[in-house]
């Protein structure tokens, strides 16, 4: 055990003096970048990426032939490189997490990156990002920044929610590679877990349409971020009036058939799920709660 004790402290010191070396060669001409470097998560002295220790070459690849020549044309610079080409030199260290990326949006987008983050900067916000979300996301996103802007919204611009906590921005397996209609149940129950059954008799439009089918996902000037002010008008999107192919009786009662009736829901109040009704009326315990 001292044995190896002792090989791997050896081992260590050589690879600090390694990455030394090779950011003391990097600093004649880029001392503010290494400098900035030496506070930056991705500047591990003793960690070792596929046999190689964490180095300038690691990211840049070789620097010989850029020292003795100073061509950029020489050495990897991710600024003058594809998107494709930036992403698939991240991934050769961060290859769990973004697995899907070129498949999602972002990827499909040619969105490197060096789009959303800093790599040699110290201090930078939390995963390196330029800067914090959700002023990053609303750089390309801005058409959705006034949708939470209504009276009724997701405490994003609070700084309570973050983009990141629904969309997953390196991809994810789904529609359109982003958290979408397949996923909203599972993305907005995190949250949500009120609603998150399982329940006896579900309510089938929650996992066939998601959360959206009712509610606006960011903001919207409706109580419960409903998309219609009446909730009879959502309800009879789906539960229509005509009449019964089999009886030619209609299948919504009478009482609730336009939307000046009462609300749905004074009745049917389990409407995400119930264990007590096939119908999602409230229960008659529920209803002898004070």
């Amino acid at each position: 055990m001292l044995l190896l004790g002792a090989a791997m402290l050896c081992a260590t010191a050589i690879t600090a003096q390694r990455v030394n070396a090779d950011a003391a060669a990097c600093a004649t001409c880029h001392k503010d970048v290494v400098k900035s470097f030496a506070g930056n998560p991705h500047y591990r002295p003793g960690l070792v990426h596929h046999g190689k220790a964490t180095s300038c070459e690691t990211c840049h690849g070789s620097g010989k032939a850029h020292a003795q020549n100073g061509a950029v044309s020489l050495i990897f610079d991710p600024s003058l490189a594809t998107a494709k080409e930036v992403d698939e030199r991240c991934q050769q260290c961060h290859g769990a997490k973004p697995s899907h990326f070129e498949h999602s949006v972002h990827g499909k987008g040619n969105v490197s990156c060096i789009r959303c983050h800093v790599i040699h900067a110290a201090g930078a916000p939390r995963y390196l990002l330029k800067i914090n979300e959700p002023e990053l996301c609303f750089q390309c996103h801005s058409e959705v920044k006034p949708q939470f802007s209504p009276p009724f919204h997701h405490k994003v611009q609070e700084g309570l929610i973050n983009c990141t906590d629904c969309h997953d921005p390196h991809g994810a397996l789904g529609e359109n590679s982003l958290p979408s209609a397949t996923w909203q149940f599972m993305v907005c129950t995190k949250c949500h877990v009120r609603v998150a059954g399982p329940f006896l008799y579900e309510h089938a439009v929650v996992k066939a349409e998601g959360c959206s089918a009712c509610h606006f996902p960011h903001g919207g000037s409706n109580p419960g971020l409903l998309i219609e002010a009446n909730v009879n008008t959502i309800c009879l999107r789906c539960h229509l009036p005509s009449p019964n192919s089999a009886t030619a009786v209609s299948a919504v009662p009478e009482h609730i058939q336009t939307t000046r009736s009462e609300p749905c829901t004074n009745c049917h109040v389990s409407i995400h799920g119930s264990n007590v009704s096939a119908v999602f009326l409230v229960s008659t315990q529920a209803k002898s709660k004070p």
